[in-house]
C-alpha cells in the first residue's frame, strides 16, 4: 500500500517562503511522476507542479512559475516544493500525488495516490 505523507506547512508573511516535503512509502517512488497540487476553500483542486521519474523535467502552473520548484530525491523517496515569494492567493491546502504513468501531466484525476495534504496559509 503506497502511503505519501506531506509535511512543511504553516502560517508565513506574504514574501516569505517554506519548503514542502512529501515521504513516499510501499510503492517504487523512482518510477513514479509526482505532482504538487493545491486546493483552496470553495475552489477546485488545482495543479501547481509536476516532475518526472528521474528529475529530468518539470512543468509549473503559470501562478506559480518563477516562484515555486519542485524536485526529488528518489534515495530519500521524497519530492519536495521550495515555494518563495509566497502570495496570500497561494493560501490553500497542498496535495502530492504520483502518477503510474510515464507523461508528466497537470490534470489531477490522472494521479493514482494521494497524500492527505498540509496548510499553507499566507497572511498579507
Amino acid at each position: 500500500q503506497v502511503q505519501l505523507v506531506e509535511s512543511g506547512g504553516g502560517l508565513v508573511q506574504s514574501g516569505g517562503s517554506l519548503r514542502l516535503s512529501c515521504a513516499a512509502s510501499g510503492g517504487t517512488f523512482s518510477g513514479y511522476v509526482m505532482g504538487w497540487f493545491r486546493q483552496a476553500p470553495g475552489k477546485e483542486r488545482e495543479f501547481v507542479a509536476g516532475i518526472t521519474r528521474n528529475g529530468g523535467r518539470t512543468l509549473y502552473a503559470d501562478s506559480v512559475k518563477g516562484r515555486f520548484t519542485i524536485s526529488r530525491d528518489n534515495a530519500k523517496n521524497t519530492v519536495y516544493l521550495q515555494m518563495n515569494r509566497l502570495k496570500p492567493e497561494d493560501t490553500a491546502v497542498y496535495y502530492c500525488a504520483d502518477d503510474r504513468e510515464k507523461l508528466l501531466r497537470s490534470i489531477y484525476y490522472v494521479y493514482d495516490y494521494w497524500g492527505q495534504g498540509t496548510q499553507v496559509t499566507v497572511s498579507s
